[in-house]
C-alpha cells in the first residue's frame, strides 16, 4: 500500500521526485506536477502489482476450422479438434475446456482412452501427445514426433495399452501409451499385401480390430487394398483387391461382416466366409438412368454399421449424393431397414460419430444418437425417434451466425436484468427439439463462490445485437434484436446503401448500453444511430427520424504545434454544419441536384408506418447522416448517451452532433474546427479538395487471415496515412478516419463537472476527445423541472476548457478526491408502455454521482482522468492542473482502455497494438503490470477487446470463438474452483456374459495378450531414428492442480480406496468360495477314490 499525497499550493510537494513547473513538463512515468491551488490531495492508494495477473479464463463459440472428432462413451465427453491445433473438450453445460498445441499443427485425429481420463492427439506435425484430463486444466504428459513417416490414422481399442498407428507409406505402428515409446513390432505394407503385387497400396485409411478376435487387426489402404493381418501368426488372414478407393471401413459387432465406403459414392458388405467379392453393392443414391447406367456419386467419405436388438441395424453415412443435382447441400443419411432418411445440413460435414450404449465393440451397438460435426457448427440427432429431431445444444456455438463486429462487456449488472432479459428472449425460442436431455452430459460443475451478473453485448453483420449470459464463466443466450426491422428493405433497382458499403448496410460498429436506466444504443456502419428503450409490453409505434448533415464545407490540413496552451473559445463560425431533420421521413423526389449528384439524402430509408413492436427493445429514435453533394457521410466514429440528461452525441471525422432524444431535435451539429472558435491550438491551413471516401469493407471481412499490424508498432495513426493507419474508435470498432487530413472525435462523455476555471459548481458537461489529443470540454444547461425539460430547449455552451495530450484520445473517467470513480448519472427505468396508473404521477426519477457530495473534506473539485493513445494524465477539475502524466508507449499505440474497478480500488486498463495488456494505478498512474499478451494483434482482436470491472476482459480469438481472459491474481487464484471437472470416476460397465458356447467357440478373444506380443522383451526396440520421445509438462501441471485441489485429489483417493477395498472384499469373498468348493471337489473325490479302488476294469 502506498500513500500519495500531494500538495498543490505550487511551492513544495511531499511526494518524492515531482517536479514544480507547468503542467506540460511532466512527462515520465507517474510524474506529479506542481499547480497552484490552496487544497490538499490525500488518497490512500491500495493496488499493488500483486494484484494483478493475467490468464486466460475460458473460451465460448463454436471450434474454428475443425477438423476432428472423438467420445468418450463411459465419461460422456466429447473432444473437438482444430486446423490451429486447439482441442476443444465439452461435458455438460459448464464443462467447457479449451487445450492448444503448442506447435499450432492441425489436429488430424483424436482417440480417448475411454473412461481413464486422457486423450491422444495426432497433429499434421506427424507428433502423438497424450493429454491428461484428470486435472481442470488438461496438459500433455507425453509426445512422440515421427521424424521419417507421416502419420494418416490411428487406433486404440478399447481397454488396451496399445495405440495402433498407419502411415501414409502404409506401415503400422504400435505404441505403448503409457511410456510412449514405439514398439519393435512393425507390420510393413510389403508383408501385408502379396509379394507378387506390383503397386503400392497406399497410405493406410483404416485400423480396426475384429471384434470376434483382438489378434487380427484390419487394415485398409487408400487404393482398395483390405488386409486382415494375425497379430500372433505375423501374416496376413486374407487379402482384398478392390477396384475403387476405400474411405472409410465399419464392422458389424459379431465380426463375421464388414463394410466399406468407398469413392464412387458405393457400399460394399463383405463376410469373412468368402472374401473374393463383396457380398452386397448398394448405391444408396445412385439411381439407374435411361440407358441402364447408374448416376455418378460422390464419394462416401465415412460409413457407421450399428447393430440394434429389437430392430434392423444402422447405416448411417456422409457424402454419397449424385453430383447431377447442383446446389444441393451436404447430408447426413440414415439407413434404417428399409427407411432412408437424408438430413441436409447447412454447412460442409467434417466428421460424424455415432453414440452407442455400450463400449464394447463386440456387443449389439444400441445407438441412440449422432454428433455432426460441421465446419461452423454442432449438431446431435436424436436415433430413437423415428422423425429424427436435434437435440437443443446448450452451449453458444451460434455466435458466429453472423459475422461478429463488435463487443461490450458489463461485469456486475444490476441483478434484475439477466432475467428479465431472459424471458423475454425465451418467447422467441425455436421448438421442435428431442425431448431427451443432451447427451453429453460428462464432468462435473458447480456454481462458484465468486459469481455475480455479468452480460455480454455482441454487435453483428447483418444488424443483429445478441445480449448474453457470462456469469460464472459460462455463456447462455438472453435475448436477440434484429436492427434491421427499422429500416425499409432495399429494393433491388435503388441500392442507395450498396454504393456506400457493398454488402451488410445494417451491420454494428458499436454499442452503447445502460444497465441502469436500460436504455441502448447501436451504431451502424451506414452512418446511423438507433436508440432503444426496454418495455416488458408490445406497442404500436411510428418509428421517429433525424437526418443532421454532418460535413464539413472547410478542409484543413493539420500541423501539430509543441505549444499545450489553454486557448479560450468565441462564438462558433458561421460554416457550421446545419442540421436537417423532421419527425416523418421523407419522400426524395428532390434529393438530387440536375446534375445528378445525390444530395440530403441518407443510406438507408426508415420505415414511414406504425409497427407492431414485441416486448423488450423497441426503438425510439433514428439518426442518420446525410450525403453532402455526392459525397457518403463518414462513419461515426464515437458516442455517447446520458438517460438523466436525455441526451446522445456522437462525431466523426467531420464534427460533433448532439441530440435531446426526449424533445427528438438537434441541439448541437458543428465541426471539429468551429468548436474551438478563433482560438485553436493548432495552425490551420487550407488543403486541396477532398479525397474520395475510405473503404468501409474491412468492418465485416472476419476471415483468418491474421493481418498483422506488425508494420505499423512504430508507427502512430495520428501522424500516418489511412491507407497504413490502424484506424478504431473508442469502442474498438473500425471506423474511416482520414487522420492526415482531418480531426476527428474520437471519445465523448457525458458527466457532471467544470466546464470553465473559475467554475464554484459542477454542471452537466460533454467531454470530447480528437485524434489530435485534444480534449475539450461543453458546458450545458439542461432544464431540471421536468415539464420544463420537455418544452424548454438544452443549451450548450461551446466555451469551455481545453486539455492536450499526445496522440488520439480513447477514453474520459471520474474520480472524487478521495480516488473512488464517480458514474455518470443516469434515469432509473420506467416503462414507458406500462398501463396507466392514475393515482401515480409518471416522474423522471434520476440518480446524481456530484463530484462535490463525497468529499466535504476535500472540498469542491474532482479528478479527470484522461488516456490517448500515447498517454494517460489525470487533471484536477476546476482548476485544470495536469497532476500525474504517464507516457504509456513510445514504440506502439494503444487500441484499448477502460477505468475499471478491481480489488475494491480502481485502476487504468490498456491494450495495445504490439499485444502488451498493461494497467496503471489511480490517480499516480504508476505502472503495475505490463505483460506482452498476444504476440501479434489483428484487426478482429482490436476490433473487439474490451475490458470491464472485476479484473475481467474479452475478445474474438477466431471468427466464431470468444475468448475471456484476467488480469486478477485473485481470479486467477480461483479459477480452478471456477472451472469444471473433466473426469469423474466412474466403473467401466461390465461385458454382457457372452455363454459358454459362444465364448468357447466364438474364438479366443480374451486370451490374447498384447503384451506378449509387442512388450520389448520379444518385440525388440524400435530405431531411434523412427520417432522421437518429448516428455510433456503434465507431471509439473498435475502436481500444481493437485497442490491448489488437494481436497478434491483426497475425495478421489478416498473414492479410489473404497473401490479398491471393496473389489479386495469381493475378491476374498470369491477366494472363500473357491477354497470351499475346492475342498468338497477334494472330499468326494476322494471318496469316489475308496468306493472304486477295489473294483476290477471290467466292474465299471
Amino acid at each position: 500500500m502506498k500513500k500519495f499525497r500531494k500538495v498543490l499550493d505550487g511551492l513544495t510537494t511531499s511526494s518524492p521526485g515531482a517536479t514544480v513547473g507547468s503542467p506540460s513538463c511532466g512527462s515520465a512515468a507517474g510524474t506529479p506536477t506542481a499547480a497552484p491551488t490552496p487544497k490538499e490531495i490525500d488518497v490512500q492508494e491500495t493496488l499493488v502489482s500483486e494484484n494483478f495477473q493475467l490468464c486466460k479464463t475460458v473460451r465460448h463459440g463454436f471450434p474454428y476450422q475443425p477438423t476432428a472428432l472423438a467420445f468418450d462413451p463411459v465419461q460422456k465427453i466429447l473432444a473437438i479438434g482444430s486446423r490451429s491445433g486447439g482441442v476443444r473438450i465439452l461435458g455438460r453445460p459448464g464443462v467447457d475446456c479449451y487445450c492448444q498445441h503448442e506447435s499450432g499443427a492441425a489436429v488430424l485425429q483424436l482417440q480417448f482412452l475411454i473412461n481413464e481420463g486422457a486423450l491422444v492427439s495426432a497433429c499434421a506435425d506427424d507428433t502423438l501427445h497424450l493429454w491428461n484430463l484428470r486435472q481442470r486444466r488438461p496438459a500433455i504428459l507425453h509426445s512422440l514426433k515421427f521424424n521419417r513417416e507421416r502419420i494418416t490414422f490411428c487406433h486404440l481399442p478399447f481397454q488396451s495399452k496399445w495405440l495402433y498407428v498407419g502411415t501414409e507409406r502404409g506401415n503400422t505402428h504400435i505404441v505403448n501409451i503409457e511410456s510412449f515409446v514405439l514398439s519393435g513390432y512393425v507390420i510393413m505394407w510389403n508383408k501385408a499385401i502379396e509379394l507378387s503385387t506390383k503397386t503400392h497400396p497406399g497410405p493406410v485409411v483404416h485400423l480396426s480390430d475384429s471384434p470376434k478376435d483382438e489378434g487380427k487387426l484390419l487394415i485398409g489402404f487408400e487404393s482398395g487394398t483390405i488386409v486382415q493381418w494375425d497379430l500372433r501368426g505375423k501374416k496376413a488372414d486374407f487379402r482384398i483387391y478392390y477396384d475403387e478407393a476405400i474411405h472409410s471401413v465399419s464392422w458389424h459387432h459379431e465380426g463375421k461382416q464388414f463394410m466399406c465406403s468407398h469413392s464412387d459414392g458405393s457400399l460394399t458388405l463383405w463376410n469373412l466366409r468368402n472374401t473374393t467379392k463383396p457380398f452386397q453393392v448398394t448405391f444408396p443414391h445412385g439411381k439407374i438412368q435411361k440407358d441402364a447406367r447408374k448416376e455418378s456419386c460422390k464419394p462416401i467419405l465415412k460409413v457407421e454399421y450399428k447393430t440394434c436388438r429389437n430392430s434392423e441395424p444402422f447405416v448411417i453415412f456422409s457424402g454419397g449424393l449424385s453430383y447431377d443435382k447442383a446446389g444441393r447441400r451436404p447430408a447426413l443419411t440414415i439407413m434404417h431397414g428399409k427407411a432412408i432418411t437424408v438430413l441436409e445440413m447447412d454447412y460442409p460435414i467434417v466428421e460424424f460419430m455415432v453414440l452407442c450404449e455400450t463400449p464394447y465393440n463386440n456387443e449389439v451397438q444400441e445407438p441412440y444418437a449422432v454428433v455432426v460435426l460441421l465446419e461452423k457448427d454442432l449438431i446431435v440427432v436424436d436415433l430413437t425417434q423415428s422423425n429424427y429431431p436435434v437435440f437443443e445444444n446448450p452451449y453458444p456455438m451460434d455466435i458466429h451466425e453472423s459475422p461478429v463486429t463488435c463487443t461490450a462487456y458489463f461485469a456486475d449488472c444490476p441483478p434484475d436484468i439477466i432475467p428479465i432479459l431472459y424471458s423475454i428472449g425465451a418467447k422467441h425460442k425455436k421448438t421442435g427439439y428431442s425431448q431427451k436431455e443432451w447427451p453429453i452430459s460428462g464432468g462435473t460443475w458447480t456454481l462458484g463462490s465468486h459469481t455475480y451478473p455479468e452480460i455480454i453485448i455482441t454487435g453483428h453483420a447483418d444488424g443483429s445485437i445478441k445480449f448474453w449470459d457470462a456469469s460464472a464463466i459460462t455463456l447462455q443466450m438472453l435475448y436477440k434484436m434484429k436492427t434491421s426491422k427499422v429500416f425499409e428493405k432495399p429494393k433491388p433497382g435503388e441500392g442507395r446503401a450498396a454504393e456506400l458499403v457493398e454488402e451488410d448496410p445494417f451491420a454494428i460498429q458499436m454499442v452503447s448500453w445502460c444497465p441502469q436506466s436500460r436504455m441502448f444504443c447501436v451504431v451502424g456502419i451506414s452512418a446511423h444511430i438507433i436508440l432503444y428503450r426496454f418495455s416488458k409490453y408490445d406497442a404500436n409505434t411510428q418509428i421517429v427520424s433525424l437526418e443532421v448533415r454532418l460535413q464539413c464545407d472547410s478542409d484543413d490540413v493539420i500541423s501539430p504545434s509543441e505549444n499545450e496552451n489553454n486557448p479560450s473559445f468565441s462564438e462558433p463560425s458561421s460554416h457550421s454544419p446545419q442540421p436537417h431533420h423532421q419527425h416523418q421521413h421523407p419522400a426524395s423526389p428532390g434529393s438530387r441536384t440536375p446534375e445528378g449528384i445525390k444530395d440530403s439524402i441518407p443510406c438507408l430509408k426508415v420505415k414511414d408506418r406504425a409497427v407492431r413492436v414485441p416486448p423488450g427493445y423497441q426503438s425510439e429514435l433514428v439518426i442518420q447522416l446525410l450525403w453532402v453533394d455526392g459525397e457518403p457521410p463518414q462513419q461515426i466514429t464515437s458516442l455517447d448517451i446520458n438517460s438523466a440528461y436525455g441526451l446522445l452525441a456522437f462525431g466523426n471525422c467531420n464534427g460533433l452532433a448532439v441530440v435531446d432524444y426526449l424533445q427528438k431535435t438537434v441541439i448541437l451539429c458543428m465541426s471539429t474546427l468551429d468548436l474551438y472558435g478563433s482560438t485553436d491550438p493548432y495552425q490551420r491551413l487550407t488543403r486541396s479538395p477532398r479525397r474520395n471516401r475510405q473503404s468501409t469493407s474491412g468492418l465485416t471481412e472476419l476471415t483468418d487471415n491474421q493481418q498483422s499490424i506488425d508494420m505499423e508498432r512504430n508507427k502512430s495513426p495520428t501522424s500516418e496515412s489511412r491507407e497504413n493507419s490502424f484506424t478504431r474508435s473508442r469502442s474498438s470498432s473500425v471506423s474511416s478516419i482520414d487522420r492526415d487530413t482531418k480531426e476527428a472525435v474520437t471519445t465523448l462523455q457525458f458527466g457532471e463537472s467544470y466546464g470553465r476555471k473559475n467554475d464554484v459548481l459542477p454542471t452537466p458537461c460533454l467531454w470530447v476527445g480528437t485524434s489530435l489529443g485534444v480534449v475539450l470540454l461543453i458546458p450545458m444547461s439542461i432544464p431540471t423541472d421536468q415539464e420544463e425539460r420537455m418544452e424548454e430547449p438544452v443549451t450548450m455552451g461551446v466555451s469551455g476548457a481545453v486539455l492536450m495530450l499526445k496522440g488520439s484520445v480513447l477514453r474520459f473517467s471520474f474520480l472524487d478526491c478521495m480516488g473512488a470513480l464517480i458514474q455518470p448519472p443516469y434515469e432509473v427505468w420506467r416503462d414507458h408502455n406500462a398501463p396507466e396508473d392514475p393515482d401515480r404521477l409518471r416522474r423522471r426519477k434520476l440518480v446524481h454521482f456530484s463530484p462535490s457530495s463525497s468529499q466535504d473534506a476535500c472540498g469542491d473539485g474532482h479528478l479527470a482522468v484522461v488516456c490517448s493513445e500515447r498517454q494517460a494524465k489525470v487533471f484536477l477539475m476546476p482548476s485544470q492542473s495536469c497532476l500525474f502524466v504517464h507516457n504509456i508507449t513510445e514504440s506502439s499505440f494503444v487500441l484499448r482502455a477502460d477505468v475499471v474497478s478491481v480489488c475494491n480500488s480502481v485502476c487504468l486498463a490498456c491494450f495495445c497494438a504490439n499485444g502488451h495488456v498493461m494497467t496503471l494505478s489511480l490517480p499516480s498512474l504508476r505502472p503495475l503490470m505490463d505483460v506482452n499478451y498476444l504476440p501479434l494483434t489483428d484487426m478482429r482482436i482490436a476490433r473487439t477487446f474490451y475490458f470491464t470491472n472485476g479484473g475481467q476482459a474479452l475478445y474474438l480469438s477466431s471468427p466464431t470463438e470468444v475468448q475471456r481472459i484476467t488480469y486478477s491474481q485473485e481470479m486467477c487464484d480461483n479459477l480452478q474452483e471456477m472451472l469444471g471437472e473433466l473426469f469423474t470416476p466412474i466403473e467401466t460397465p461390465e461385458a454382457q456374459n457372452r455363454g459358454f458356447l459362444k465364448g468357447f467357440f466364438g474364438g479366443n478373444a480374451h486370451t490374447f495378450d498384447r503384451e506378449e506380443l509387442f512388450g520389448e522383451a520379444a518385440a525388440g526396440k524400435a530405431s531411434r531414428s523412427l520417432a522421437q520421445h518429448i516428455p510433456g509438462q503434465g507431471g509439473v501441471e498435475g502436481m500444481k492442480v493437485a497442490a491448489s485441489g488437494v481436497v478434491g485429489e483426497l475425495a478421489r483417493a478416498r473414492i479410489a480406496l473404497d473401490e479398491r477395498g471393496q473389489r479386495l472384499g469381493e475378491l476374498e469373498e470369491r477366494t472363500a468360495l473357491m477354497m470351499t468348493s475346492a475342498e468338497s471337489f477334494s472330499k468326494h473325490a476322494h471318496e469316489l477314490m475308496l468306493k472304486c479302488k477295489d473294483k476290477k476294469w471290467y466292474q465299471f
